[in-house]
């Protein structure tokens, strides 16, 4: 009887371990996809956040952005020693770095109110902020009730609309 009960016991640590087992098996794989998923966006920031404070002197970073239209293009937003708001757009291919001033323009945070009061979004999936035709443009993407995106080109100065492409 001893006997037997030791047997289920053993039986009960073997199928505890082999779950226990798989579940960190499941684990680690879940781990390596993120870091590797990740890994493109975290060595583009690292970059641009490089340039960035060679072509600016940035000292800090606040913000970078992924912008995708014609061209990629990579921002980062931060400080210089002197307490300047900046705005780096690098080219993703060769191109000029191009550096502005932030009070020239309109911040994240007015695009986002701006898209909300105006017009009347806010299911903001993202905003970015690169070079669309050659001047400062923000771009907002939008999701919809049914799933559909929807894009906004603001421009860069005034938060004007450049171009709207929706339901996509």
């Amino acid at each position: 009887m001893q006997e037997q009960e030791n047997r289920n016991e053993e039986k009960k640590t073997k199928i505890l371990l082999s779950i226990i087992t798989i579940l960190l098996v499941i684990i680690v794989m879940i781990a390596i996809f993120y870091v590797r998923s990740t890994h493109p966006r975290t060595q583009a920031k690292k970059e641009a956040t490089e340039i960035a404070k060679e072509y600016a002197q940035l000292t800090t970073v606040d913000n970078f952005y992924w912008f995708t239209r014609k061209e990629t293009y990579f921002s980062v937003t931060g400080k210089n020693a002197e307490g300047e708001n900046l705005v780096v757009i690098i080219p993703e291919k060769d191109g000029d770095v191009t550096v502005l001033n932030q009070k020239d323009g309109v911040e994240e945070g007015q695009i986002r109110q701006i898209m909300e009061t105006d017009y009347q979004e806010n299911n903001i999936q993202k905003i970015s902020l690169g070079l669309y035709d050659g001047k400062p443009t923000w771009e907002v993407v939008i999701k919809d009730k049914d799933g559909l995106l929807s894009y906004y080109l603001l421009s860069f100065e005034k938060a004007e609309e450049i171009m709207v492409i929706k339901n996509v």
